[in-house]
């Protein structure tokens, strides 16, 4: 299998959907000639023309409702948020029209054809206004399905699935992984399940579970456990909504701990909703209190980036006082 990077992946999955599905088109700011802030989206009007790969206003709000307007006649709109930060003017299209659609109409119409890429996180000292985690906001919205990938070969699997899903999809992409994340990507076209969790690596003794860049800080705080002789069983949620409840709940089962670990921040991240569940599903095979560990109650700063990010020595810090509790 070729090796890529998240980038190349995600810009391989956008060629081979715009192959298959004529009506698919690719839209966003700078996303045409320029290829997007990232290169995402480098070469595709070159291959697919200006009709299907074109450069918008700067209006979130415009772009989300023109995607819903193209989606409801039976396009199939990719559209790129050029950062999740600015996803918030879309925010009322996005939760009040894209997901509400199909259930104004009794299934009439829909636009389930529509996905909304958009680069999340932080790890680029991209400040307050270029490093949020949003996703928390769209798992409350039913009609709404919230992906994320933590490598290449996720991306265009799970890219390619929410193209082609029949609901509205909000694709997070890692953005500190896009270039940094490379591995080995199988060539054509395949899909990944949305709403199924991969158990990444098997354990005995503590869950850890999260999601995109930091599945990577969990498998680093996991070797470090296993110096200590703790078994870590690992698993990357990759879709938010829906969860994969059955296979987190059979992990914890089975170990009598969990760890949740998500950059966004503590108060109203979707980690609270994960403990809440599954000490629901599995409150008397619990040991300890299900720990949370998470980025900071602030705006993302610049100059304490490092402070802020929960990475892997606070989450083996967490696991050795989940173990002892």
């Amino acid at each position: 299998m070729p090796k890529m990077n998240m980038l190349q992946a995600i810009n391989e999955a956008l060629t081979i959907a715009m192959e298959t599905d004529e009506r698919m088109l690719v839209f966003g700011e700078d996303v045409g000639h320029f290829g997007g802030v990232f290169r995402a989206t480098s070469g595709l009007q070159d291959k697919f023309g200006r009709e299907r790969c074109f450069n918008t206003p700067l209006t979130e709000q415009g772009i989300a409702g023109f995607a819903n307007g193209l989606a409801s006649n039976g396009m199939t709109p990719v559209a790129e948020i050029q950062f999740a930060d600015y996803i918030f003017p879309a925010f009322d299209q996005i939760v009040n029209e894209s997901a509400k659609f199909r259930y104004r109409s009794g299934n009439e119409f829909d636009v389930g054809g529509l996905t909304f890429r958009t680069p999340y996180g932080g790890g680029i000292a991209g400040g307050h206004y270029h490093s949020q985690s949003p996703e928390a906001y769209f798992t409350g919205t039913p009609g709404l399905k919230v992906v994320v990938p933590r490598n290449p070969h996720q991306a265009k699997g799970l890219l390619l699935a929410s193209i082609r899903d029949k609901n509205p999809v909000v694709f997070f992409e890692p953005k500190r992984l896009y270039r940094a994340s490379v591995g080995e990507v199988p060539e054509g076209d395949y899909e990944i399940e949305l709403g199924k969790a991969e158990v990444v690596a098997q354990g005995s003794d503590i869950t850890l579970l999260g999601w995109g860049a930091q599945m990577e800080i969990l498998e680093q705080a996991a070797e470090m456990a296993a110096k200590e002789n703790i078994s870590c069983e690992v698993i990357d949620l990759r879709s938010l909504a829906p969860w994969d409840v059955d296979t987190v709940a059979e992990s914890v089962r089975k170990t009598g701990r969990l760890l949740v670990n998500h950059e966004a921040p503590l108060t109203g991240g979707f980690a609270g909703e994960i403990a809440a569940t599954i000490q629901q599903e599995c409150f008397l095979y619990l040991e300890a209190p299900i720990a949370r560990v998470c980025g900071l109650d602030t705006p993302y700063p610049l100059c304490h980036e490092k402070e802020y990010m929960p990475d892997a020595l606070k989450t083996f810090e967490a696991i050795k006082a989940t173990m002892n509790y």
